[in-house]
């Protein structure tokens, strides 16, 4: 992995670029990283010391999560993060299986880890994901991404689901119970989120005028918090100089990266050879009597009289299998005449949508909460209407998906109900709530 980056970015190396600035490498790198590891922790890690295991354990949970360092490690225990780094890594297609064969207990394989993360910083940009996370926001921003991937998500929900076995020891009563406090959660979720909105518009409404930008007219909860508390002009102060000092490493990073791939081509080297290739080696048969040989004329015989056996079974099964097939035809084609619909219908939206000429780039990112009059703002921007438009599409995509896991409940209790019919199902009353 380090190689090939190597090799891809050897051309780009600066004159003034030696080997001696490893070490000025190592500390951009671990001044840009969250956690801030020191330069030793990478120098143990390349001999495989087991103190570096921690940290580096740490530092891969940080990086993959992008949850801010004070409380990222507060609701995960560190046998959960190193379970979770595991799985991560194997989702984004991680190629070194040993990763999965080290212990949880973070006793051993730091030189592992290290080139774990060596392989996020070469597959992408992995540092300026953690500075737009990392970044100190002075506005009250809204974050507005169009870019779901609807079509995995409707795939997911329109494939048919092999279901539970009704003999299964699941709980109706505990599904329920889950239920309830899903929908208890979420109303306290959206009951936060209009009071937030509330006083953001109070805030909003009562400072307008303050600002010395007419474009921005109001201030916002930072900077109102900026003129109520010197305290918190002091720890804005600080975490501006830490995000200085981040972008300088960033810069810094970016001048002697090239030096980091040639290190990381020792540390993979390094590293332990895989298994040896046993097809060069020579190979001594014994001697086989004749006894042995009437022995293997017989287990012959009794393979191709086994072979036999096992393809008239095949052939039935193809029949039967032929024969479910053709008895599900229309249900197999109704389904796929409800998906042909389904994608005729988004695409004569996204079709009005290019006719009306929306332009669909400035709903991605975040952008900052602004109070004006109608009309008073420029150009540039994201408008209210635009974004109750996206919000509105996307609410009808979700009520639809919702209304299509309710029928299959309804149909799921349906079949219950067949298969259990000693038992007495109770729906509830009224419209069913996610």
């Amino acid at each position: 992995m380090g190689r090939r980056r190597w090799r891809q970015q050897r051309g780009d190396c600066r004159v003034g670029v030696r080997a001696e600035a490893l070490p000025e490498a190592i500390a951009a790198l671990s001044r840009t990283l969250p956690t801030g590891p020191s330069p030793e922790i990478f120098r143990r890690a390349k001999f495989d010391l087991p103190e570096a295991v921690p940290a580096l354990w740490q530092l891969l949970f940080h990086v993959l999560s992008q949850v801010p360092e004070d409380c990222a490690t507060t609701s995960l225990t560190p046998e959960a993060q190193v379970r979770w780094v595991k799985s991560t890594l194997r989702s984004q297609g991680y190629p070194r299986p040993a990763l999965a064969l080290l212990p949880e207990d973070g006793t051993q394989g730091s030189r592992e880890l290290l080139l774990a993360l060596s392989w996020l910083l070469a597959r992408g940009p992995l540092l300026e994901r953690v500075l737009t996370c990392t970044r100190v926001r002075l506005g009250d921003e809204m974050s507005v991404c169009e870019c779901v991937d609807l079509a995995r998500g409707r795939a997911s929900l329109d494939q048919p689901t092999a279901c539970k076995d009704s003999n299964s020891c699941l709980d109706v009563r505990h599904v329920q119970w889950l239920m309830g406090k899903l929908r208890f959660q979420w109303r306290n979720l959206i009951s936060s989120h209009q009071e937030h909105c509330a006083l953001l518009s109070k805030i909003h409404q009562y400072t307008r005028g303050c600002h010395s930008d007419r474009n921005l007219c109001h201030l916002s909860v930072a900077e109102v918090e900026l003129l109520s508390d010197p305290e918190v002009g002091k720890q804005l102060l600080q975490r501006l100089e830490c995000e200085n000092a981040r972008l300088e490493a960033a810069l810094d990073w970016c001048r002697l990266e090239p030096v980091f791939w040639k290190w990381t081509d020792t540390v993979l080297d390094a590293s332990p050879p895989g298994p040896p290739d046993t097809g060069s080696q020579p190979t001594f048969l014994p001697r086989i009597s004749d006894q042995g040989t009437r022995g293997l004329e017989l287990l012959a015989w009794e393979l191709q009289a086994l072979q036999e056996q096992l393809g008239a079974a095949v052939e039935a099964r193809r029949t039967a299998w032929a024969v479910q097939v053709l008895a599900r035809e229309p249900e197999w084609r109704a389904a796929m005449q409800t998906t042909e619909e389904a994608v005729e219908r988004e695409l004569e939206v996204l079709r009005q949508t290019w006719e009306q000429g929306a332009d669909l780039t400035q709903l991605h990112g975040l952008h900052r909460l602004v109070r004006s009059e109608t009309g008073a703002l420029p150009g540039w921007g994201l408008h209210v209407t635009e974004a109750v438009g996206a919000l509105r599409s996307k609410e009808a995509c979700l009520e639809a998906a919702l209304g299509w896991l309710q029928e299959q409940c309804r149909q799921e209790l349906t079949r219950l109900v067949g298969a259990l019919p000693e038992l007495l199902w109770i729906p509830p009353h009224g419209h069913w709530e996610p």
